[in-house]
């Protein structure tokens, strides 16, 4: 952590986010110092002095600190987070509620743009994901050794168990992650990222420990919302030849799930409970969960609700992005949680076609969108509160990153004046300049 704080100061901007990545997944978030009643977990320490880089660069710089300014993508995020903390507030009228607010201001906001400010152009993205690379390598080392061994070698440091869940016989690998699931999540969502990598072709070697190192993250973590985000991915990679398309495919997958919705004997969101690729998954209790939140709709719509434990069994775990935004935030926060994804993907594919003929660059902005549906299937099985928060900034941050590429290309380029034209075709043989238009 010490080590990160220095190298986070002085290294230039485009190696500081190395040692940030690295310790931000590689440090279980159980480790905690506490001061004054305060937690300050490794991750929000080494945020706190991210933050401090960035004030000294701003009275430092003259340029602008976020690649492509505060975009409407900053504005949905920034508005969802603040009326997230402020319906938790309001709820709890407690002063421990105040102070846990404000540290989830730290973490997220904080962590969100020391992220964008590092991330700022193609070469930022592609060293990001080399890192991930290496990042993801350790972690599956390290969780397949957990299924060899019963042990999982981060729990020896503190902040995380040292004995893995088991289910049905069968153990769910953890590695640095607070569960597994998540640790499943970051293996599944990572996926298209490696992938990409191979397309580049500059990084080919990272690109192969990447995808294998993903894929035994997947397998180790035995959860099918890692399989499901996994898949995902790969399936929306297989939509790149349809990608002028895309309009047409969003309707019909539309139409179907209201036919369905019509024909079935429960609701549409019934189906996932479907869900389950490995024989022990909690597929019906996620269903439970959101059909729970839409029946309750009048108790949390306003400012969020404290009371969803009473709603049914086990109800107190939200293990749904959609859900958790929504009963911790109300409606606005969800509106605004939905809209970050929205224009993350709207923006994605107006830079896509200003691109288009360019494979290169229409490669990055399509395994991007990959990634983001990976995301948004995941958020059906999981709420992130652990290091896959900064994994979905990182990804945040990388489509902007390569959206302002795209739109600073695209920028007309300052013309020459013409050179005059003279003409002598007046009665009085007199010059007369003419201006081209």
């Amino acid at each position: 952590m010490l080590a990160t704080i220095v190298m986070v100061f002085l290294l230039p901007r485009r190696y500081a986010l190395v040692p940030f990545l690295v310790t931000a997944f590689l440090v279980p978030l159980g480790q905690v110092v506490v001061l004054g009643g305060v937690h300050f977990t490794v991750y929000r320490i080494i945020t706190l002095f991210g933050c401090a880089r960035l004030v000294r660069e701003k009275f430092s710089s003259q340029g602008h600190l976020l690649p492509g300014g505060f975009n409407p993508i900053d504005r949905a995020f920034v508005w969802c987070t603040f009326f997230s903390a402020l319906s938790v507030v309001l709820l709890w009228k407690e002063q421990q509620a105040l102070i846990n607010q404000l540290g989830r201001l730290v973490d997220v906001l904080g962590g969100y743009f020391v992220l964008r400010v590092l991330i700022r152009d193609y070469e930022d993205v592609r060293r990001a994901i080399k890192v991930f690379a290496v990042i993801a390598t350790v972690m599956a080392i390290c969780m397949a050794n957990e299924q060899l061994s019963d042990r999982n070698v981060f729990g020896l440091l503190g902040g995380t168990t040292l004995f893995p869940a088991v289910r049905e016989g069968r153990i769910r690998a953890q590695g640095a992650f607070s569960v597994y699931v998540t640790a499943g999540a970051f293996g599944g969502t990572i996926l298209p990222f490696f992938l990409w990598l191979w397309t580049d072709g500059k990084s080919k070697t990272a690109a192969v420990w990447g995808t294998i190192s993903a894929t035994i993250i997947t397998i180790t973590s035995d959860t099918s919302t890692a399989i499901s985000a996994y898949a995902a991915g790969i399936v929306a990679l297989c939509f790149w030849p349809l990608r002028r398309r895309m309009r047409d495919i969003r309707w019909a997958i539309v139409i179907m799930l209201v036919s369905l919705h019509l024909v079935m004997k429960a609701p549409v969101w019934a189906l996932i409970a479907r869900v389950d690729f490995t024989g022990s998954s909690s597929g019906y209790f996620r269903y439970m969960i959101v059909d729970n939140t839409i029946r309750h709709f009048g108790s949390w719509w306003l400012m969020g609700t404290k009371d969803f434990a009473t709603w049914g069994w086990d109800m107190w775990d939200l293990s749904d992005q959609y859900v958790s935004t929504a009963l911790t935030g109300g409606l606005a926060s969800l509106v605004f949680f939905i809209a970050t994804i929205s224009r993350s993907f709207g923006r994605l594919g107006t830079a896509r076609k200003r691109v288009e003929g360019d494979r290169k660059q229409e490669l990055l902005l399509w395994f991007l969108c990959a990634a983001l549906f990976a995301n948004v299937v995941t958020f059906f099985g999981i709420s992130y509160f652990d290091q896959t928060q900064v994994a979905w900034y990182a990804l945040l941050a990388f489509i902007c990153a390569a959206v302002a590429g795209v739109e600073r290309a695209s920028l007309p380029q300052a013309q020459e004046a013409p050179a005059p034209v003279y003409s002598m075709d007046t009665p009085t043989d007199s010059f007369i300049l003419e201006k081209n238009q």
